[in-house]
């Protein structure tokens, strides 16, 4: 049997290149699947169910949050977003380390009902940088960079409550760092696992009266 896999939550600033990390890193190695929202929001063309999200009514939302079917879930402009339960933990039993791209606020409330997950804020590597992408973008207005930007001021403060902090300067160079911190997680967790289980049992023998 496969060992366990590690619920790994991405945040970081827009523009910081989230969305193209996490491709690189699954393209360069394979033992990573992306987490699946799901929304109550409609399908985009040539968007299919349980691929780019899970689709849902907002009636049958409501009952997956009453069945705390969901790790985390949020409501923006009147439609939900949610991490389902049951679809991370099928991919963590099959060994993969499962990635979830969420806000803030979603990834402390994920660390809260599974303190064991590993928290990864990407950055670049300075503010003027982060300006630079956003404007090279090309796809927004200054206005909308502007608010970005503001956003990107809030967040900052959330950072020290990550257990990492990615800086996105060279994307091969931040691929492999990240893949290297999410497999010593494996080894911290598996060296805790096996202490835990030698020292249960030594101490166990003063139960009975034993000597070591």
């Amino acid at each position: 049997m496969a060992d366990k896999g590690i619920l790994v939550v991405v945040s970081g600033f827009s523009g910081a290149g989230k969305g193209t990390l996490m491709k690189r890193l699954l393209e360069k190695y394979d033992n990573y699947a992306l987490s699946i929202s799901a929304t109550t929001r409609a399908p985009r063309p040539g968007e299919e169910h349980g691929r780019e999200y899970f689709f849902h009514t907002k009636q049958e939302f409501e009952e997956l949050i009453l069945q705390d079917a969901l790790i985390e879930y949020a409501q923006y402009v009147e439609n939900y977003y949610g991490t389902p339960k049951a679809y991370v933990e099928k991919q963590l039993n099959a060994g993969k380390d499962v990635i979830l791209e969420i806000e803030i606020q979603g990834a402390l409330k994920v660390k809260e009902k599974l303190p064991e997950t590993l928290l990864l804020f990407v950055t670049p590597p300075s503010a003027e940088e982060l300006k630079r992408r956003l404007v090279n973008r090309g796809t927004e207005s200054m206005d909308v960079i502007e608010s970005r930007l503001a956003r990107a001021a809030e967040e900052a403060k959330g950072m020290p409550k990550y257990d990492y902090i990615l800086i996105n300067d060279e994307i091969e160079t931040c691929v492999d760092t990240m893949h290297k911190i999410i497999q010593s997680q494996h080894d911290t967790v598996k060296n805790r696992e096996s202490f835990i289980e030698k020292i249960t049992e030594e101490i166990a023998v003063f139960k009975k009266g034993e000597e070591v």
